[in-house]
């Protein structure tokens, strides 16, 4: 096998999380007196971390120290509505099964907080994935490559021989920043033609297309 390793993004690409994100976006923003966004306004703030996504979601002007409060709050709701609305997309578990069938090593790198990527690991993949990092204060956060390498080193694998599978703009430069080739997956919250405009290596529609890849 040409890859024996693939790291993952996780919203919008292993799981369907928009719906929870906009529903806690949504009640932050209503409990600090904000105006509501869509959940195709909230498609287009994710991917770069919690921060990002508030910063984005509250009205322009606001202050850092309004804004701070407003991401608190969102914390503190999604915390504890993760997983109302969230599943794994259409394929997900089949190819899961059938790249550890085949001894290939799995991680998840994301951008969402570090509790909430381990917590929707252990509760939807944890017979497949056992590493899971998110964001956490003190690491550099997509697209730089630090928490890949991390991976990396943790599964005793080489950057040669594995591939980072993500739905965004900001996963294909963290890929390339790490100096992976990426896989865009085009059932995310991007669109194929971003994916294909920002440089992705190869653009799948289907999860199962990945075993493909890999040879």
């Amino acid at each position: 096998m040409k890859y024996n390793t693939v790291i993952f993004d996780l919203d919008g690409t292993l799981l369907n999380t928009l719906e929870d994100l906009t529903d806690s976006v949504n009640y932050a923003l209503d409990k600090s007196g904000y105006p509501l966004r869509t959940i195709e306004e909230v498609r287009q703030f994710v991917g770069n971390g919690v921060k990002v996504l508030m910063n984005l979601a509250v009205p322009k002007k606001t202050s850092p120290e309004d804004t701070a409060k407003c991401l608190e709050i969102f914390r503190k709701h999604y915390s504890g509505n993760l997983q109302n609305k969230t599943r794994p997309y259409d394929g997900i578990y089949d190819l899961l099964k059938a790249l550890k069938e085949k001894g290939v090593k799995l991680a998840i790198v994301s951008n969402k907080y570090d509790f909430a990527v381990k917590a929707l690991c252990r509760d939807y993949y944890n017979e497949f994935i056992h590493v899971a990092i998110g964001e956490s204060q003190g690491v550099a956060k997509k697209p730089a490559p630090d928490t890949v390498y991390t991976v990396l080193k943790e599964l005793k694998a080489s950057r040669e021989q594995a591939v980072y599978v993500g739905d965004s703009d900001v996963d294909v430069h963290t890929a390339h920043n790490a100096g992976l080739k990426c896989v865009g997956a085009a059932w995310g919250f991007r669109s194929r033609e971003i994916l294909k405009a920002e440089g992705a290596d190869f653009i799948i529609d289907k999860p199962e297309e990945l075993l493909n890849y890999l040879g």
